[in-house]
């Protein structure tokens, strides 16, 4: 018996110095063969501290390899060295030309290690070694199998090895095959295979919960959420509630994150108020669905209560809750998050560095986020993007152009899709029609948001036929995000016979949404049809159709104060009317004011077409001058954009009482200040 297994060490320790040599020589596995090989040296090779700076001190305590006697002590030098693949499969060399058995506890560790070389052909040594020696069919060996041929070959070659061994599934191997299925994105294919193993689990009964534990809930209720299968994610919620492994940390988070991936921000926080242990995991999901999901408010409470439970917020956390701050115009939470992030030394962080830039320039504060952007020791390409992006927002598209330049020649980041929508945006901005045109054309695959800035960057020009010719050819006519921005250029050169077409052709497009209606039916008031008013009114009616309503707000002493068109619910309405008409008399008389028509998309309706007063923005426009010190600059917020009669009088207003009014609609910043506005009335 000592004879034979001699006999099969001395082959298999050949055909792993043959891998070796094909691995560092990056050749292909051999086709045949591997036992006439024999290796030139059996020492093992000194490792750079480069590479592994414990590694020489590990050598240095073996005074000699010949003096380890058993397989245990072999077993355990290879444990001590599995970060370090080439030299395991040296000492495993070793092991057996020295005369040692590999045993059950031998192959998953050299398996393991297999996995960090460029080929599968010391795993297929390796596997063979397992055969040979009869570990082939053990359970971990079969785990360890099924990891390597998953890496290399995909979830199908793992699923043959998985499939040959019945006898040997377990719950680590049915799990380790959903994860496969995962990570190949394949999750209904990972569900299915959970409930495999529920049903037909080690110990074969109709459904078996016992073989169920944290790790292979968490891998499905994954699955789930990518897959956004809510209804599906609700049953595997039950089926953890059934095996009482609710109340595990790994499965609540995985819950959490489900329900959120399935964008049922109910049910995540259910979840989250039922959890006994609450992580830094767990805060960040929840807030982070709130802020996605459009609770900005909630997001800020939960960050503030994260605090005061004694959670840490890390680098992740901080960067999710940012955009509440810039959706609410919050500036002042914003920097109190700045100002956290100093404290914590979390602001050196790449992530919260950009989501900074992006807190900032969506609050209307170009000079803080230029600030930090120039302090960066490190920028990469969203850095870059956010910085152009949000010049174009404020009207400054020369400055993100020359921006772009700078990045260009810098050579140092890549120039992605987003990069040139935020430069096609930046020459929108500032109408500079050639350059955007020659950028596009460097764009390799342009997608539909590419295409729609060139149309608004051609029809805002007042170029419609360029624009029309661009759309034909490149057949982009059915889309409603070209449609729309070819609307805007009518709406700014007042083409209105184009304008009746294109929303003509929207409405088309989407025949429920109720904003195409209100579009044609403020273009008909623009011009005094009133007839044709009324029969889209009744259209609207009819249908059902409830048009968006407009809100603007403004914050002052920590506080948001929302305002809708006409609303008198505030406790300072009287002194805010009072002020508002105030203002109209003084621009009638001062500057001969006279309200514009317009046919945007704002609200209308009996009791909501665009008063003498004007809409929800002129009265945050008018509560924030009655609540602040003169000459503090006003920062408003608009859930529509802005007409063009609030338009012309909020820049008349700002000359009046000498402040600069900061107005963001879902399009852009209109920074009024002296009569005049960022945008230049192109928007």
């Amino acid at each position: 018996m000592g004879v034979i297994v001699q006999s099969g060490v001395s082959s298999a320790s050949s055909s792993i110095r043959f891998c070796l040599q094909t691995n560092e020589k990056r050749h292909q596995p051999p086709t045949s063969g591997y036992t006439n090989l024999q290796p030139s040296s059996t020492t093992l090779p000194k490792l750079s501290s480069s590479k592994l700076s414990t590694a020489p001190k590990v050598f240095e305590v073996i005074p000699d390899l010949e003096n380890i006697n058993s397989t245990y002590a072999w077993n355990n030098l290879i444990k001590t060295h599995l970060g370090h693949h080439r030299y395991v499969l040296f000492i495993y060399q070793n092991m057996l030309l020295r005369g040692f058995r590999p045993d059950k506890h031998t192959f998953p560790r050299i398996l393991t290690a297999s996995r960090n070389f460029d080929t599968l052909c010391s795993g297929k040594q390796i596997h063979a070694h397992a055969l040979k020696f009869g570990f082939g069919s053990d359970k971990y060996v079969i785990t360890a199998l099924m990891e390597m041929y998953g890496l290399f070959e995909g979830a199908d070659s793992a699923r043959r090895v998985f499939d040959q061994f019945s006898s040997q599934k377990n719950s680590v191997s049915w799990t380790l095959m959903a994860r496969l299925y995962s990570r190949e994105d394949k999750p209904g294919l990972a569900i299915e295979t959970f409930h495999q193993m529920v049903t037909l689990g080690a110990s074969g009964e109709e459904r078996d919960l016992s073989v169920i534990d944290a790790v292979a809930l968490s891998t499905v209720l994954v699955a789930c959420g990518r897959l956004k299968a809510l209804q599906e994610g609700k049953k595997i919620h039950d089926i953890a509630r059934k095996s009482e492994l609710e109340s595990d940390v790994l499965v609540s988070n995985s819950l959490l994150k489900m329900y959120l991936d399935c964008g049922s921000i109910k049910d995540a926080r259910l979840v989250f108020d039922r959890m006994q242990e609450k992580d830094i995991i767990s805060w960040t999901a929840i807030l982070r669905g709130y802020v996605k999901n459009g609770g900005f408010n909630e997001g800020l409470k939960l960050f503030r209560l994260m605090n005061l439970e004694g959670i840490k917020p890390d680098s992740l956390t901080v960067s999710s809750v940012l955009p509440a701050c810039s959706r609410l115009s919050a500036q002042k939470h914003g920097r109190e998050i700045h100002a956290y992030s100093l404290r914590n030394h979390v602001d050196s962080n790449i992530v919260v560095q950009n989501a900074l830039i992006d807190m900032y320039m969506k609050s209307g504060c170009t000079e803080s986020a230029s600030k930090i952007f120039g302090r960066m020791s490190e920028k990469d390409t969203i850095s870059w993007t956010i910085m152009i992006l949000g010049y174009s927002l404020h009207g400054q598209g020369k400055v993100g152009v020359d921006l772009f330049e700078k990045m260009k020649n810098m050579g140092t980041v890549e120039l992605d899709d987003a990069a040139y929508v935020a430069v096609l945006c930046a020459c929108n901005a500032a109408r500079m029609v050639e350059e955007g045109l020659s950028y596009f054309k460097f764009i390799r695959k342009p997608k539909i948001e590419h295409y729609s800035i060139v149309v608004s960057l051609l029809s805002r020009s007042g170029l419609f036929d360029k624009a029309r010719n661009f759309i034909d050819e490149h057949q982009i006519e059915w889309h409603k995000e070209v449609q729309r921005e070819l609307l805007a250029g009518c709406r700014i050169h007042k083409n209105t016979k184009m304008a009746k077409r294109v929303i003509e052709r929207l409405t088309e497009l989407e025949p429920l949404n109720a904003e195409n209606y209100v579009l044609l039916m403020n273009m008909y008031a623009s011009n005094s049809k009133w007839d044709d008013v009324k029969n889209v009114r009744e259209m609207i009616r009819d249908m059902a159709l409830r048009p968006k309503r407009a809100y603007s707000w403004i914050e002052s002493r920590n506080k948001l104060h929302v305002f809708g068109v006409g609303d008198v619910s505030h406790p300072r309405s009287e002194r805010i009317y009072y002020e508002l008409h105030s203002l109209m008399e003084k621009m009638k008389e001062e500057e001969k004011f006279v309200p514009d028509k317009d046919f945007s998309m704002h609200d209308v309706d009996e009791e909501r077409e665009c008063i003498s007063i004007g809409h929800s923005e002129m009265s945050a426009i008018s509560f924030g001058l009655i609540s602040t010190k003169p000459g503090t600059t006003l920062h408003i917020t608009k859930s529509l954009r802005v007409c063009c009669s609030c338009h012309s009088s909020a820049k008349i207003i700002s000359k009046i009482v000498g402040r600069e009014i900061i107005l963001k609609d879902p399009d852009r910043f209109h920074h009024f200040k002296d009569g005049m506005c960022s945008c230049e009335d192109f928007w």
